[in-house]
């Protein structure tokens, strides 16, 4: 392995631009994918380079359900090698990342005769299929016991239940702590460096022209491999290879809603395997709040920061009422959040090979890479399948994949959940000293949050946080867990980040400014803001 670098942008800025010869690798994407290529690409010691125009899992990366699964769903649709692959991987990911990972408890409530069987017997399907690495065996629940697990379900008609068991994730910090991986592997990640061009030599992809956002600069940057892990932009970055590539991307919306504990207390997740739309519906207790999603919802055009339909929010908030004896009604969301999957249709003539039914990797005639579709819980297998083609096509010496056990930046070998810090991992007592170091430092940023002061610092200095959005946005959640304490949170927080990263009080007062213009988005009924109708969607991205 390479001698890997410091986590500081700074200094892996200095190294891009001092750099002369070519990388092996360049990843355009931060989000899981990209992340799970870079680290792949530097742990089989390529030399390795990863761009992201925003932060480290700004887009869906961050906004996902939260959840490391199989795919309950597809044994419904009899997808049973992408279950077992999914299976097979989320066992992978809570070994290499338990600080950031764990094992939940899902209940399946049952109201009808049929149901209990029904679902005991797929969910035992579920079970074999995970094989050594199962989380524990589905057991049949009578209604008592369904109520045990979840008090606040809906009590008149229940026969029962099934529980079984899956993973559970918080995403943008392992997006993050793979960033992390990646450098401490010898690779470099840099967020806020947006690609605007593809350069070519004899008509094959050579580099790209990328801008600094920090500082405007602009670089030419030159790599065997060009890997396009974009997610829902990937078909922008396709069009500066071909500018008449057919669209490949349709995305699709999945927004959820965030409530009180209150509303779920117990030690499990609901989850409701059919809804009039025929999605899977989930309740999942997460950092003391509630996450209820998801929806399906087809857009024409994407955006760093999309914006929940109003539809959406009604259709959320009237079937997790229709499951709670308590009363769920908007006034009840802390927050709301959107993100974007990217649905591929491949009909261009570029070589595709589907690797997966969950996942394409294609290659353009010019040998841009692009890696697209997929899920979270197999951005590893992703990554694999990537540089498997990236150091084929650009004749690096072959090197197995060495991923499967790779321990993710942050590993512990017992996590205390109830510790302070538990979620840094083996970064807690870094954390822990940064707070004490300070008299401010452990003074909350905000009373109905759980952000100390010397938090943000430590996110400034070994985090790459950048903006009040990387702070509460993605290092904490806070931004999903109450947005309107965020909102408040964010002159604070802005003062740190001005303090740590040598910015003025102009700085620190736009900072907090775009936040909390931002979060008005995530607050239902905030005015000028909240959901967004479907015809305020179609905004250019």
């Amino acid at each position: 392995m390479k001698e890997s670098l410091s986590f500081k942008r700074d200094e892996l800025v200095s190294v891009v631009t001092n750099r002369s010869r070519p990388w092996d690798v360049l990843v355009i994407g931060g989000g899981a994918t990209g992340l799970g290529a870079a680290v792949d690409a530097a742990s089989r010691g390529y030399d390795t380079l990863l761009l992201e125009q925003s932060d480290f899992g700004k887009g869906t990366s961050s906004r996902s359900t939260k959840l490391v699964h199989g795919g309950v769903r597809y044994l419904q649709q009899g997808n049973l090698s992408l279950v077992y692959e999914a299976l097979h991987e989320r066992g992978l990911l809570l070994e290499n990342a338990p600080h950031v990972t764990t094992n939940l408890n899902f209940v399946i409530p049952c109201y009808r005769w049929w149901e209990k069987p029904f679902y005991a017997t797929g969910l035992k399907l579920y079970d074999l299929m995970a094989g050594k690495r199962s989380l524990g065996g589905s057991r049949v629940l009578s209604a008592r016991g369904a109520r045990e697990h979840l008090p606040t379900v809906r009590s008149k008609g229940l026969r029962g239940g099934v529980r079984y068991q899956d993973g559970q994730f918080d995403d943008a910090r392992l997006a993050l702590n793979l960033a992390q991986t990646a450098v401490e592997q010898g690779g470099v990640a840099l967020n806020y460096v947006r690609v605007d061009a593809l350069e070519k030599e004899g008509g094959r992809i050579s580099g790209v022209v990328a801008t600094d956002l920090e500082t405007g600069s602009e670089w030419t940057i030159s790599a065997r491999a060009v890997v396009n892990a974009t997610g829902v932009f990937g078909d922008t970055i396709r069009r500066m290879d071909r500018p008449d590539a057919k669209p490949m991307i349709q995305p699709s919306q999945g927004a959820h809603i965030v409530v009180d504990r209150s509303f779920l207390p117990g030690d499990s997740a609901l989850m409701l395997p059919k809804t009039d739309d025929g999605r899977v519906l989930f309740a999942v207790p997460w950092h003391e709040r509630v996450i209820i999603g998801t929806t399906d919802t087809p857009l024409d055009d994407v955006t760093l920061e999309p914006r929940a339909l109003e539809d959406e929010v009604t259709f959320l908030v009237e079937h997790a009422d229709r499951y709670l004896d308590r009363p769920l009604g908007r006034a009840d969301v802390l927050s709301v959040f959107a993100g974007l999957r990217p649905l591929v249709s491949t009909e261009d003539d570029e070589e595709t090979a589907a690797i997966s039914r969950d996942h394409v990797l294609c290659v353009s005639h010019s040998g841009l890479i692009t890696i697209t579709g997929g899920k979270w819980t197999t951005y590893r297998r992703m990554g694999e399948d990537t540089i498997d083609k990236a150091a084929e096509l650009a004749g690096l010496a072959a090197q197995p994949c060495r991923t499967h056990s790779l321990r993710i930046h942050g590993w512990v070998a017992s996590v205390d959940r109830d510790a302070a810090y538990s979620i840094y991992g083996a970064d807690a007592e870094g954390v822990e000293q940064v707070v004490r170091s300070t008299e401010t430092g452990p003074e909350l940023v905000h009373d109905d949050l759980s952000v100390r002061a010397g938090e943000v610092r430590w996110m400034a200095r070994r985090e790459m946080a950048r903006t009040v959005d990387d702070v509460l946005a993605r290092r904490t959640r806070s931004l999903l867990l109450d947005a309107r304490a965020s909102a408040e949170a964010a002159p604070a927080v802005a003062a740190l980040l001005a303090d740590e990263l040598g910015k003025d009080a102009d700085w620190a007062d736009d900072q907090a400014a775009s936040f909390q213009e931002m979060a008005k988005s995530y607050i239902l009924d905030a005015p000028g803001a909240g959901p967004a109708t479907p015809a305020r969607t179609r905004a250019n991205s």
